[in-house]
C-alpha cells in the first residue's frame, strides 16, 4: 500500500514523486515510455541539444565575421547531430531515474488506468497487469502533439515534433503549420540546416501568444534568414499523392498553394486524458481538460492533477511548480499559491525570445495607465562584441504603483535572463529600484536597467 502512486514520470510527475517522497510518504510512480516524459526524451532538452548544433553551425559558417580563417565550409551530419541529442536526452532520462532511486520512490514500468476505489492498474509491455493501491493519487499524465484534421500526420511526409526530432535525412523544404514555440524552433533549426522554409499562421503574427512588437522582430528576423513567413493564413488541405506535398493556404489575399518536401504539424498539444480511468471515478472534465480545485483535486477526493492535462500553460516548469504545491498540501503544508500571472516563457529561436507579464497591447486593452521602456541591444557594448545586435529589451510599468507588469525581451541569451525579471515581478520590485540596482558591465543584462530607465526619461545610451 502506497501513500501516494503518481501516473506519469514527466516534469510533473517526477517532481511530484520525488517531493513526495522527501516529505516521507511512499511513493510509487507509473511510467509507460521513457522516465522524463515528453520534456526529457522528445521535446525541450532534444530540440535545444538539436539547436545547439544549429548555432554552433552558424558561428562556423560565419567565422570570418570574427576575424577567423576557415578551410572549407563546414557541412551538417544530420546523423551525428541526432545522435548527440538523443544521447543528451537518454543522459537526462537516466538522470530521473538516479534521482527517483536516491529518493526511495518506485518505479512501476506500463500503463497506468485508476480503478473505482482509488487504486490504480498498470499492463506493462508484456501484458501482465498489476493493481497498486494509494491514499492519493496524481495524474501527471501530460500531453501529445494535436491534429490538424487538414494535415494528418502519417509520420513521412506530414511529420509531428516527434519525428522532426530525428531526421535520417534533412528535407530539401519544408512548411511548417503554426509558429508557436516548437514551430518557430524548428523553423529555424531546419533553416539552419539548409532547408527552405515557409513558417504558416493562422493568427496575424507569428509566435501569437508574445507581444506585438517581439513577434515583429522575430518575423524580421526569420526573414533575414531566408524564411519564408506567411501569417493570417490557414492551412485548408494538404495532398501528399505527389512527389511533393501541395497544401491548399488560405490567405487575406485568397488561396494560395505552397509546395514542400515535408510538412511538420506543429499547432499544440492535447492532454493525454483518454483511457486512464476517468470515467470509472467520473472524473471532472471541462473543455477537454481535468478541472482541479486550488489544490490541485479533481471533484473526487484523493485524486489530483497535475501539468497538461489541466487548463493552465502546457510548460514544464508550470507542471512542476504544480506537483510540488500539490504534494505540500497533500502533506498538510501550507505553499503559496502558484501566480499563473507570472509565468516566463521562453523560445529558443535566434535571436531568443522570452517574457513574462501582460504585453503592452493586453495592458492597453485593459486601459491600464502605463510607462513602456525599450532598450535595443543595438546600443549595447556586449552584443556588439558578441555580434549579436539583433533585438531589444521591453519593460511595462505600472504609471501609478511603478510595479513591473510585464517583461519582454528578444536576443541573444535572454531566456538566461529572464528570471530576475520574474524575481522581480514576485518582489513587487518597482522601476526605480531596479535602475539603481548596478547591473555588471559589459552585459547584455545591462539592457534590463537601460529599458527601466528609458521608460522614466532617464535612459543614459540612447
Amino acid at each position: 500500500m502506497n501513500d501516494i502512486i503518481v501516473i506519469g514520470s514527466g516534469p510533473g510527475g517526477y517532481v511530484a514523486a520525488i517531493r513526495a517522497a522527501q516529505l516521507g510518504f511512499k511513493t510509487a510512480v507509473v511510467e509507460r515510455e521513457e522516465l522524463g516524459g515528453i520534456c526529457l526524451n522528445w521535446g525541450c532538452i532534444p530540440t535545444k541539444a538539436l539547436l545547439k548544433s544549429a548555432q554552433a553551425l552558424y558561428y562556423s559558417r560565419h567565422a570570418a565575421d570574427y576575424g577567423l580563417v576557415a578551410t572549407g565550409e563546414v557541412q551538417p551530419d544530420i546523423a551525428q547531430v541526432v545522435k548527440r541529442s538523443r544521447e543528451v536526452a537518454a543522459g537526462m532520462s537516466k538522470g530521473v531515474a538516479y534521482l527517483l532511486k536516491k529518493n526511495g520512490v518506485e518505479v512501476v514500468s506500463g500503463t497506468g488506468r485508476m480503478c473505482s476505489d482509488k487504486s490504480v492498474e498498470v499492463t506493462d509491455a508484456g501484458g501482465e497487469v498489476r493493481l497498486l493501491q494509494a491514499t492519493h493519487v496524481v495524474i501527471a499524465t501530460g500531453a501529445r502533439a494535436r491534429v490538424l484534421p487538414a494535415a494528418p500526420i502519417d509520420g513521412e511526409k506530414i511529420i509531428g515534433y516527434r519525428q522532426a526530432l530525428i531526421p535520417q535525412k534533412i528535407p530539401a523544404s519544408m512548411a511548417i503549420i503554426g509558429s508557436g514555440a516548437i514551430g518557430s524552433e524548428f523553423a529555424h533549426f531546419y533553416n539552419a540546416m539548409g532547408t527552405k522554409v515557409t513558417l504558416i499562421e493562422y493568427l496575424d503574427n507569428i509566435v501569437p501568444l508574445e507581444d506585438e512588437e517581439i513577434s515583429a522582430q522575430l518575423s524580421r528576423s526569420f526573414r533575414k534568414a531566408g524564411i519564408k513567413v506567411m501569417t493570417s493564413s490557414e492551412v485548408t488541405a494538404v495532398d501528399t499523392s505527389g512527389a511533393l506535398c501541395r497544401l491548399s493556404v488560405k490567405t487575406k489575399r485568397g488561396e494560395e498553394q505552397i509546395e514542400a518536401e515535408q510538412v511538420l504539424s506543429a499547432v499544440g498539444v492535447t492532454p493525454n486524458i483518454e483511457d486512464i480511468g476517468l470515467d470509472t471515478l467520473d472524473i471532472r472534465i471541462e473543455r477537454g481538460k481535468i478541472w482541479v480545485d486550488e489544490a490541485y483535486q479533481t471533484n473526487v477526493p484523493g485524486i489530483y492533477a497535475i501539468g497538461d492535462v489541466l487548463a493552465t500553460p502546457a510548460l514544464a516548469h508550470v507542471a512542476s511548480a504544480e506537483a510540488i504545491h500539490c504534494i505540500e498540501k497533500i502533506a498538510g503544508l501550507h505553499p503559496p499559491q502558484v501566480r499563473y500571472d507570472n509565468i516566463p516563457g521562453c523560445t529558443y529561436t535566434a535571436p531568443e525570445i522570452a517574457s513574462v507579464g501582460i504585453t503592452e497591447q493586453a495592458a492597453r486593452a485593459k486601459e491600464l495607465d502605463v510607462k513602456v521602456g525599450k532598450f535595443p541591444f543595438t546600443a549595447s557594448g556586449k552584443a556588439a562584441a558578441a555580434g549579436e545586435r539583433d533585438g531589444f529589451v521591453k519593460l511595462i510599468f505600472d504609471a501609478t504603483t511603478d510595479e513591473l507588469l510585464g517583461a519582454h525581451l528578444i536576443g541573444a541569451n535572454v531566456t538566461e535572463m529572464i528570471s530576475g525579471l520574474v524575481t522581480a515581478r514576485s518582489l513587487r520590485v518597482k522601476g526605480k529600484e531596479i535602475i539603481h540596482s548596478i547591473h555588471p558591465h559589459p552585459t547584455m543584462s545591462e539592457a534590463i536597467m537601460e529599458a527601466a530607465a528609458a521608460a522614466h526619461g532617464e535612459v543614459i545610451h540612447l
